[in-house]
């Protein structure tokens, strides 16, 4: 019965998969944009660069602000 169980081996061979570097730069520059536009939030929103009013932002970013070692009191 721990025949059964066992993988049967391939004889398929894997080649590797290649990327264009075209296909990637969109995608790589959406999440650098996507980064960017978070670290502001975290690190610079409610600040002298505020651009919403409030506290709302600050509170839900705080912990991640000292986290990341922004100061923000």
């Amino acid at each position: 019965m721990a025949d059964t169980l066992a993988p049967a081996p391939s004889s398929i061979p894997v080649a590797p998969v290649k990327l264009p570097v075209r296909a990637i730069l969109p995608w790589a520059a959406f999440f650098g944009l996507l980064m960017l536009v978070l670290l502001y939030f975290v690190g610079a929103e409610q600040g002298v660069f505020s651009v919403f009013s409030g506290e709302g932002i600050h509170e839900w970013v705080h912990d991640g602000r000292h986290l990341l070692g922004f100061p923000c009191h």
